[in-house]
């Protein structure tokens, strides 16, 4: 019976879900599972398509997220009511880590985004295998609100041009982004589409008051994209630039394309030039007069495609903010574009103003004359197929899915932690690393981006009473039936609704009363949150360097409050108790100082130990004794144990006697180990500090037991 429970054991720590599947024999939980995880779908699906635009992908790629990632999360983590998925923070710190790499949307921005998906789920794989899950632990609460706020500020302005229909530049810096989608609202805003985003959120925001309980995302969906179906709000044509009538504006967009064409060309040229200079490294060595020309060659091409693209980048705003006429007589096999204002007396133009949205390969051009819409998704499920490895890529991404794998299983971990409070379970945060980790591993091999655990998909399954992990998998189910039967209903979901979903998913996040709380808790603590907060705002998209940055700041504030904890002389209470006699005015003795240390006595505070100890002994001319409470004393390390042998010879010589109480089991078994003990003599160790005094009293004489000011007889008959 041992055996066949131990291995019952075993198998239940590689397969976490053997735990809960009996429980679905139970004909009500298994009910309540399929209720719950149809629920949580029907939040799912919308939700995941507007984080996947977040992250800079097609909103297809958030179902792919859903696909498979919730289910293994689920069988393999430790969370029964945990759901995994595509998040809002991941989302952007994925789009935040591959805008340097490739353009959003693009071809090679998906495959590092499945190839991110990949790193993260390893890494977290690795931490849960090695049982390291105590490490998210460095991000500091501080630097978590702080970064969380700040994310929360810039995933809802990020929505701000699909809110108004409006095309900006992107700045080097976030806020110059938003300045210039701000300024292009003013002047451009595509008033339908700021209709479709204000409908959106009169209805979520009508029915989360009226009834929570109804699906308030799903139904703003269904509304806002049967609005779009009727009304016609998509309205796009691929044109030849010769439809354009403006002279000038065509051979604009002739040669942006031709431009474009010869980025193409030189990427080929850079790949040909980085694969020569690493070839003559490699064979002739960095003094060779042609590796210096390589680097020349590579150096020269790279600086002539950032001034290429610099040109394009400029054109293309330009050419996106014209608008035109479209003009189509009877006749004619194909409309012509006027400018705005250009249009010819004696011809009809129709009602709407056309803009350029993309430059198609293929030299022509997409124009819209109306709103943006989701578009075509791929019927069928996503295949099977492992992501392509560039390891240029991987070593630039690294710091960036470290990031991304500790800041999305601390929020992981905290929902998980949450929940197990209200049901009485058990998390363990190793196994739910390792289920975190297969889900973004399985899914990137499955197209999927990194994912997490979200914190308001997890709240819908709690409140729709899931028992087990079942209702993810569920989930999962629901999602496999959108891939293969349901896509063309999704074709006309206008993405101000999306914009509208992300905005209102997010505002739960900006919570600026926290930060007065942790001010008032500990105001150290107060500025990490507060240099966290400006810092993510300031350096975005670079969003990993403000959360790395308050990290180390967190870091280094406990530092430096540990390298100088509290050192006190302590004196006798009235009440029998000792306590600091300088904060409570009390009498020492002159004979004998007491003396705690409260912190752990390791490199980087011995020095102030020892000085805090010399000085307080130095103020005391007829001190024969030094008595060392060790109560607040945790850990000793190698250079806190020199330093306490360096002090007793010092103090020795000068005919003051140390003596070490209260320390630790730890401690004393460190002490014991180093030979430290032995070198000053177990006589000089007592158990507690009453046994330490009466030692000292006996080796000073019984007198000085009445006149010690450390003696509770004497303090009780002062009071």
């Amino acid at each position: 019976m041992a055996d066949r429970n131990g291995a019952s054991s075993w198998a239940q720590r590689i397969f976490p879900a053997l735990t809960w599947l009996g429980e679905l024999r139970d004909k009500r939980v298994l009910r309540t599972d399929v209720l719950a995880g149809v629920t949580v779908a029907l939040v799912l699906i919308p939700q995941s398509m507007a984080y996947a635009q977040l992250a800079g992908l097609p909103a297809y790629y958030g179902l792919y997220a859903s696909f498979m990632p919730p289910m293994i999360a689920a069988l393999f983590g430790s969370s029964r009511q945990l759901q995994t998925g595509p998040v809002a923070i991941v989302s952007i710190m994925t789009a935040a880590a591959l805008e340097p790499l490739a353009t959003a949307g693009s071809a090679s921005f998906v495959a590092y985004a499945i190839m991110l998906a990949l790193m993260v789920g390893l890494f977290e794989l690795a931490l849960g295998l090695l049982r390291m899950g105590a490490l998210v632990n460095f991000l500091a609460h501080p630097v978590i609100i702080g970064f969380t706020n700040a994310a929360a500020i810039i995933i809802a302005t990020s929505q701000l041009s699909k809110i108004f229909g409006v095309f900006a530049d992107k700045g080097d810096y976030y806020f110059e982004t938003i300045w210039n989608v701000v300024r292009a609202a003013f002047t451009d805003s595509h008033w339908p589409t700021v209709g479709i985003a204000v409908l959106a959120f009169v209805i979520m925001i009508g029915i989360r008051r009226v009834n929570p309980r109804l699906p308030n995302v799903l139904i703003a969906v269904a509304v806002t994209t049967l609005i779009a179906y009727y009304i016609e709000f998509e309205r796009v044509e691929v044109i030849k630039p010769t439809q354009i009538v403006n002279t000038t504006v065509r051979t604009v967009v002739a040669e942006q394309l031709s431009a474009r064409k010869q980025l193409v060309t030189l990427d080929r040229a850079i790949a040909a030039a980085n694969n020569r200079y690493v070839e003559v490294r490699k064979t002739l060595g960095r003094d060779d007069p042609k590796f210096l020309d390589a680097r020349h060659q590579l150096d020269s091409l790279r600086l002539h495609k950032e001034r290429r693209q610099k040109t394009v980048k400029l054109d293309q705003s330009e050419i996106k903010g014209l608008r035109f006429h479209r003009v189509k007589q009877h006749g004619e096999d194909s409309a012509r574009y006027y400018l705005a204002g250009e249009s010819p007396t004696g011809v009809t133009a129709d009602t709407h103003l056309w803009r350029v949205v993309q430059f198609n390969d293929d030299a022509t051009l997409e124009l819209s004359g109306g709103g943006a819409v989701v578009g075509n998704i791929p019927r069928g499920l996503p295949a099977l197929k492992a992501p392509t490895i560039d390891f240029g890529v991987v070593a630039q991404l690294l710091p960036a899915a470290i990031t991304i794998a500790l800041l999305g299983f601390m929020e992981a971990i905290s929902i998980a932690k949450a929940m197990a409070t209200r049901t009485k379970q058990r998390v363990d945060a190793n196994q739910e690393l390792i289920g975190q980790g297969l889900g973004n591993i399985v899914g990137g091999l499955f197209q999927s981006y990194p994912v997490s655990g979200s914190f308001s998909r997890s709240a819908v399954n709690l409140g729709a009473n899931a028992v087990t992990g079942f209702s993810s998998v569920v989930t999962s189910l629901i999602v496999v039936v959108v891939l293969l039967w349901l896509t063309p209903l999704l074709y006309h979901l206008p993405q101000a609704t999306l914009a509208a979903v992300i905005m209102m998913a997010v505002v739960g996040l900006v919570s600026p009363g926290i930060f007065k709380h942790i001010w008032k808790t500990q105001r150290s603590d107060g500025i990490v949150a507060v240099i966290t907060f400006l810092l993510t705002l300031a350096l975005a998209p670079h969003l990993d360097y403000g959360i790395l940055i308050g990290a180390s700041m967190a870091l280094g504030l406990y530092l430096l409050r540990t390298m100088h904890p509290r050192v006190a002389v302590l004196g006798r209470y009235w009440d029998g108790t000792l306590r600091d006699a300088e904060r409570y005015q009390l009498e020492t003795c002159r004979n004998i100082s007491m003396i705690r240390f409260d912190g752990s006595l390791y490199f980087a505070n011995t020095s102030y130990f020892e000085d805090k100890v010399l000085e307080r002994s130095s103020q005391k001319p007829e001190l024969k004794y030094v008595i060392v409470d060790g109560e607040g004393i945790n850990v000793i390390d190698a250079s806190g144990e020199e330093m306490l042998a360096t002090m007793v010879e010092r103090l020795n010589d000068i005919g003051v006697t140390v003596i070490f109480t209260e320390f630790k089991h730890q401690a004393y078994g460190l002490l014991k180990r180093s030979g430290f003990i032995d070198k000053v003599g177990e006589e000089h160790f007592f158990r507690n500090v009453e046994h330490a005094l009466r030692h000292v009293w006996q080796e000073l004489g019984d007198d000085h037991v009445d006149t010690c000011a450390l003696n509770p007889l004497r303090q009780a008959t002062r009071g």
